[in-house]
């Protein structure tokens, strides 16, 4: 009853300007608002990277910027969570106003221009919250003024080193100008080299191995992802996103789809899903992979992990659904196990990888 009720949030929240309802949403999970969801069924849990999760649900970075409610996140039902992107200092982001929804096509677009509160502050909530448990993910950015971007990845896998399950490197946001050149083999070898290496420094003192992912724009070039996937392949990175937000306006009717920013939700779907499966298949199935884009559905949640998601994240769909989303997505894919005569999960990553990969990625 009392998912029900919260799911009634979403049309009240459209009422409010975007970012005036992501706050209330936020302060809602911080206060406790929300009804925690019951154990999973053990066909839903996962493995990646090394690590153990309940099952293989999370909320993409850009909900929860400044940690403020990871554990509340996992407390909706969620197998992981993951907060940022966070910078090394804090920065404003773009002018409002800077997300606009697009009812009609169930999407968003969003300027934000990594907006956040920087990374002192992320860590002290994320070093409070300690000894809980949970996979709590940390996507680390870039500074738009920065002189060394480069150096603001390895400040961020450094400063949140004892607090990370895993790290998320955002190469891929459309919204700080030329953060994406950083997608550029010379230049993601320069960026892969100097993360190992601070890695290994931590690891060499004692620490853990924290698994590094780089999240992928849907907009690289098809001609272009071999050669991205081969530096992925020789720096031996440990997961791969797929993907940020897109440019792409194509087949879109809501009139706020002039906006610029990125674009996020069930019109990025196709794109995203039929890249996933081309990595899946670039690798042999030997990088996990994280899938996001336009997943608003328990059928659109089992097609990214059929194409080769061993994990996968929504946002967008929240917003249109409310957090009752979660529930069903995981109904379907428990379902889905079953059809299959399967044990877990995992045992439908890539079933149809072949298919979607011959999917044109540019309609």
């Amino acid at each position: 009853m009392l998912t029900r009720l919260f799911d009634l949030a979403p049309p009240l929240l459209s009422l409010l300007p975007p970012e005036q309802a992501h706050e209330a949403t936020l302060k809602s999970l911080e206060l406790g608002l929300f009804p925690r969801a019951p154990a999973d069924h053990p066909s839903l849990a996962s493995r990646f990277a090394g690590l153990a999760l309940p099952n293989p649900i999370g909320v993409a970075a850009g909900f929860d910027k400044d940690a403020r409610a990871a554990d509340a996140v996992l407390g909706l039902g969620c197998g992981f969570a993951e907060i940022g992107t966070v910078t090394p200092r804090p920065q404003a982001g773009n002018p409002q106003p800077r997300v606009f929804r697009l009812p009609e096509d169930r999407a968003v677009i969003n300027r934000l221009g990594f907006n956040n509160g920087g990374h002192k502050a992320a860590h002290e909530r994320l070093h409070a919250r300690r000894g809980r448990g949970g996979v709590i993910g940390v996507n680390i950015g870039a500074n738009k003024d920065s002189d060394d971007r480069i150096a603001d990845y390895v400040s961020g896998l450094e400063t949140f080193y004892d607090v990370a399950s895993y790290f998320t490197v955002n190469i891929s946001s459309p919204n700080t100008p030329g953060l994406r050149d950083l997608q550029a083999p010379e230049a993601l070898d320069a960026l892969l080299t100097r993360l190992m290496a601070a890695r290994a420094q931590l690891t060499d003192a004692g620490g853990p191995k924290r698994p590094i992912v780089v999240k992928l724009s849907p907009d690289v070039a098809e001609a272009d992802l071999p050669a991205i996937v081969a530096r992925f392949a020789a720096h031996a990175i440990d997961g791969i996103a797929i993907s940020n937000t897109t440019l792409s306006r194509a087949g879109l009717s809501d009139p706020a789809a002039r906006e610029a920013g990125g674009l996020s939700g069930r019109p990025l779907f196709h794109r995203s899903t039929a890249m996933l499966a081309r990595v899946y298949q670039a690798t042999g199935g030997k990088i996990p992979l994280i899938g996001i884009g336009g997943i608003d559905s328990g059928a659109a949640a089992l097609a990214k992990i059929r194409a080769g998601a061993t994990l996968i994240q929504l946002y967008t769909g929240l917003i249109y659904q409310g957090p009752g989303l979660i529930g069903r997505l995981k109904e379907h894919l428990i379902e889905a196990v079953r059809a299959a005569k399967a044990s877990t999960i995992s045992d439908l990553i890539g079933l149809d990888a072949e298919t979607w990969a011959e999917e044109a990625l540019y309609e």
